[in-house]
């Protein structure tokens, strides 16, 4: 039997098939809206296990599995076993009976592993606490369409070195740019995915000074600073104010550049409302993203 191509990690893919996939996206998106053959996914059952809430996540793989033909079995901790004691690796086998690939939305990056291993049909990384690949192949997505290729751009992240942070960095690695970091040392990107990146010969700089980070930036990025499922910090608030992404910060990037941000926003902290909303942010094309850019990670871990 051939082993099922999982989509786990940027790290875990290597440049060329994350640049098909990247392609493929596109020409989902671009393709004639209404169309009499039938889609990819046809009879193809796609399970989704979400242990942590979701907007984004869950409506566009939702939303695109139907597009694409497919049927999908929504499940969480309070409607299966998961719940009630069973392991990740049952799970993955006994799903691997019935369905055509399972996407794990979770805390735990062992458990993503876990499933995986143990899974004999493709398996995605909807999310963990440690990375975020889907979004940050919307995020590129996003980019290119605006600025064409990321190779060779610089790009700046604004705050928090949570999840999303680490999957930049590993992205940086596999499309070739450089990308600075700018963060507090107590909530810097963990030493072991700076060491992976530096053994890659990867670009990545880390500072605490966000203006030093945005100067000459293509393209700004922050995040919430409190992840989902984290309770609200008066510590880590007060270390990531001076890292607040507003009018000042943004002009101190290329006249050009552009804004993200994943979502859910918190007007205020992370960012201002006038960048949110203003000329430069690009946040509601990223989110439709990921609608496409998921909808090419299933054709391809299925194809």
């Amino acid at each position: 039997m051939q082993n099922p191509k999982h989509f786990l990690g940027l790290d875990q893919l290597d440049a060329e098939t994350l640049r098909t996939i990247l392609d493929l996206s596109g020409s989902l998106k671009n393709k004639t809206e209404v169309s009499p053959a039938p889609g990819p996914l046809i009879n193809k059952t796609i399970i989704m296990i979400f242990e942590k809430p979701s907007t984004r996540t869950r409506v566009s793989f939702q939303v695109g599995i139907y597009q694409l033909g497919g049927n999908v079995i929504l499940l969480d901790e309070s409607n299966s076993h998961l719940g009630r004691g069973e392991t990740m690796a049952d799970t993955g086998r006994v799903l691997s009976r019935y369905a055509d690939a399972i996407i794990l939305r979770t805390d735990d990056p062992t458990k993503l592993k876990e499933l995986a291993e143990n899974a004999t049909i493709p398996v995605i990384n909807g999310l963990t606490d440690s990375s975020h690949p889907c979004q940050i192949m919307a995020d590129i997505m996003t980019f290119e369409e605006h600025r064409g290729k990321i190779s060779g751009r610089t790009i700046a992240w604004i705050g928090d070195g949570n999840n999303v942070a680490i999957s930049w960095a590993q992205a940086s690695v596999r499309f070739n740019f450089k990308i600075r970091f700018a963060m507090p040392s107590a909530f810097s990107l963990p030493l072991e995915i700076v060491s992976w990146v530096n053994q890659e010969n990867g670009q990545v700089y880390i500072t605490e000074d966000p203006m030093e980070a945005v100067s000459g930036a293509d393209l700004v990025i922050t995040d919430t600073w409190n992840s989902m499922g984290n309770q609200r910090s008066k510590k880590k608030q007060a270390a990531l104010r001076p890292y607040q992404v507003n009018d000042s910060l943004m002009s101190k990037a290329t006249s050009d550049a552009i804004f993200m941000h994943c979502l859910p926003a918190h007007r205020g902290d992370e960012v201002t409302t006038e960048v949110l909303d203003g000329p430069q942010s690009v946040v509601w094309d990223e989110a439709e993203n990921r609608l496409h850019a998921q909808k090419g990670i299933l054709c391809w871990c299925l194809a």
